[in-house]
């Protein structure tokens, strides 16, 4: 349970742990977690059907609602289920994820708090690129290449950290001395979206185009997404999504 402040100044409490198991690990030092959410299938359904001056019916024709919608392309009543997401990624992998306009983030801000020694991300999945495909990249297969290129991204973190405490030390102020923190800081952020345009997140990142380290961001928002709205996301896998790394078996027939 967690404490608030209300309007009239009382005190109230509210339940804070029934997305707790909503919550997984990702990359080395990474996580996804869902903080709150609004909605499910049923608000979908209620704000289509309100076009008619109608409601619920039976969960039979609410799920085929939801499937004709999705196959339709009528996609704004999935407006109406809104998340949102607590998520620690490297800067990297935030600056891809920010791209996605339609949404809300606030993140931790680096001129008001100081970097941890710790948190900066070094990758175990270490990919090399190919002549033939300027996007593309091949995982690296070669033991002792693989932990020679780790020791030298760990290296380079490591300095980068030393000076940045260095200038701290010497005063410098904190929005100042991060500019020589590299792109594998982690930061951390809240991220609000609607159904909708976390579906075409997925579209786009679920995919294995996208870099592999927001694919794996990706997959465990999806793996919310299914147990929270589980009639969405499958006619979203049956009709709309454009990826490749989720599954399009066993999704709801009408």
């Amino acid at each position: 349970m967690a404490t608030f402040e209300s309007r009239d100044g009382k005190a109230e409490r509210v339940d804070s742990s029934r997305f707790e198991k909503f919550e997984k690990s990702v990359l080395d030092k990474g996580f996804v977690r869902l903080a709150d959410m609004m909605g499910d299938d049923y608000s979908a359904v209620k704000a289509a059907r309100v076009s008619y001056g109608q409601g619920l019916k039976t969960p039979q024709k609410d799920k085929s609602l939801v499937l004709y919608l999705m196959e339709h392309g009528h996609e704004t009543p999935f407006e109406h289920i809104v998340f949102t997401f607590h998520v620690k990624a490297p800067l990297f992998v935030t600056r891809q994820w920010f791209r996605h306009r339609i949404g809300s983030f606030n993140e931790i801000s680096q001129r008001y708090t100081e970097v941890k020694e710790e948190e900066f991300y070094v990758p175990d999945n270490v990919r090399v690129n190919i002549s033939e495909d300027r996007q593309k990249s091949v995982e690296v297969e070669d033991t002792a290449l693989l932990e020679s290129i780790r020791e030298s991204i760990q290296k380079a973190c490591e300095e980068s950290y030393r000076v940045y405490k260095e200038l701290l030390n010497k005063g410098v102020a904190r929005e100042l001395a991060r500019v020589v923190l590299p792109l594998s800081t982690y930061t951390q952020f809240y991220w609000t979206v609607n159904a909708r345009s976390l579906m075409n997140f997925l579209s786009l990142r679920a995919d294995s185009h996208a870099q592999w380290e927001i694919q794996q961001y990706a997959l465990v928002i999806a793996e919310f997404f299914k147990e929270t709205c589980p009639w969405t996301y499958d006619a979203f896998i049956k009709f709309t999504y454009k990826g490749d790394l989720l599954p399009k078996q066993n999704v709801l027939e009408k």
